[in-house]
């Protein structure tokens, strides 16, 4: 990625309330994926779902509604989800019919997030 990219980049991000409840910020790892997949020119290496809130300084927080969050991302085919380390104990409680065939990855800092999204399979 070029240093120029944020010099010359118009980025706008709106993220409007809209008439839909929302129960935190929690596509936070998500959002900032995104805008440094476009920065990077360079898309995810594989199919993959996340949550977590993201802090100014990186850190990965807890979410809610993680056995819907699993529950949806099966239903599209996705079996790879990143989750922050927060949510460790939710996941491991639910039923195994709903853990089978998913990889949970869980993290607790951005960086670990961008290993994981922008790794080679091969490297996994």
């Amino acid at each position: 990625m070029s240093p120029k990219f944020f010099d010359e980049a118009f980025v706008h991000l709106h993220v409007p309330e809209g008439a839909t409840p929302k129960d935190g910020p929690s596509a936070g790892i998500t959002m900032a994926t995104a805008l440094l997949s476009l920065a990077r020119g360079q898309q995810p290496s594989r199919p993959l779902a996340m949550t977590g809130e993201l802090t100014l300084t990186g850190q990965v927080l807890p979410v809610g509604g993680i056995r819907e969050k699993l529950i949806a991302a099966r239903r599209v085919g996705i079996h790879e989800i990143i989750l922050p380390e927060g949510c460790r104990g939710d996941a491991e409680e639910l039923p195994e019919h709903i853990r089978e065939g998913l990889t949970l990855h869980f993290v607790e800092r951005f960086p670990q997030v961008v290993d994981l999204v922008f790794a080679s399979e091969q490297a996994l």
